[in-house]
């Protein structure tokens, strides 16, 4: 039985260039490791895949990405699967632009490399994500990157420098069809200055980042999902230096330079937002270990 973490992620900046040829859309973003995470645990059983989680069994109509993730990984190795149990213990929320089921995705793949692989480069395993989901190459790779194309084409940027971020969903999701439709629909006019964050992180200011925080799903967003703008004023009001939505949303993030504002904003969000979270950025993955 092994056991991993599976941290979220927040996009520092999020910009779309583009609908590609495939139908997918050109992405060119920020991505950040969080200290946030679910845990995953994967034993071998008899036969088949069986994913539970929090203490429940899921059954299998279909394919899970899970179950479809460790596929791909065996088809890669020239090995057939053996029987698989996958544990989640669920603390990221779903649905909320963290990224949590492909970091749960990415955790099960990076034990399986590490069990049966061990040899197997980085790169590989990112590859074999993709096969899965656009954001899994990211997720195994973890730490502070550039991502482009569907997201899975990186390079590795300066860490963010040591910081707190205050995490709040509100008690909604969005459909990412929805605004991608609405990317597609208009025009916009306030794209995150991706170059002069990739500066900032490479000098260690933190200011600088969190000035040039941005995400272009917010300028799109329908009016029954404004409530996004009200959490983020209310970040900025206890202390941030700046906020923005992760991915497709809902949720926000606030960055705050000390750990003392960062509690007292947490703490007084919760009263009104039962998702509210503390975390810390999560450098890059060392998959020597």
């Amino acid at each position: 039985m092994k056991c991993l973490n599976a941290p979220a992620k927040v996009n520092l900046a999020l910009d779309i260039l583009g609908t590609r040829p495939d139908g997918y859309h050109d992405m060119r973003m920020v991505m950040q490791t969080i200290s946030l995470c679910d845990i995953v645990t994967v034993e071998e059983t008899a036969a088949g895949f069986e994913l539970h989680t929090d203490g429940d069994f899921i059954p299998v109509g279909k394919k899970t990405l899970e179950q479809r993730a460790a596929e791909a990984f065996f088809e890669t190795i020239g090995r057939s699967m053996p029987g698989l149990r996958m544990t989640l213990e669920k603390v990221t929320p779903a649905y909320a632009g963290l990224g949590g089921g492909s970091a749960d995705v990415a955790a099960l793949l990076r034990i399986l490399r590490d069990t049966y692989a061990p040899d197997m480069p980085t790169e590989e395993l990112e590859r074999v994500g993709f096969i899965v989901g656009s954001d899994m190459p990211f997720c195994i790779h973890g730490g502070t990157c550039l991502a482009e194309g569907r997201g899975e084409a990186l390079t590795d940027l300066q860490p963010l420098p040591d910081c707190w971020l205050v995490l709040c969903k509100p008690d909604f999701g969005i459909p990412t069809p929805t605004l991608f439709a609405r990317v597609d629909g208009g025009e916009l006019t306030r794209r995150p200055d991706i170059g002069g964050m990739a500066e900032a992180l490479r000098a260690g200011d933190l200011e600088g980042v969190a000035k040039r925080l941005g995400n272009v799903f917010e300028e799109v967003l329908p009016e029954e999902y404004q409530e996004v703008f009200t959490i983020k004023n209310r970040l900025l009001e206890l202390g941030a230096l700046n906020a923005a939505m992760s991915g497709s949303g809902p949720t926000v993030f606030g960055i705050f330079r000390n750990e003392k504002t960062a509690r007292q904003a947490a703490e007084a969000l919760k009263r009104t937002y039962a998702q509210t979270y503390l975390a810390e950025p999560v450098k890059k993955f060392n998959f020597s270990e």
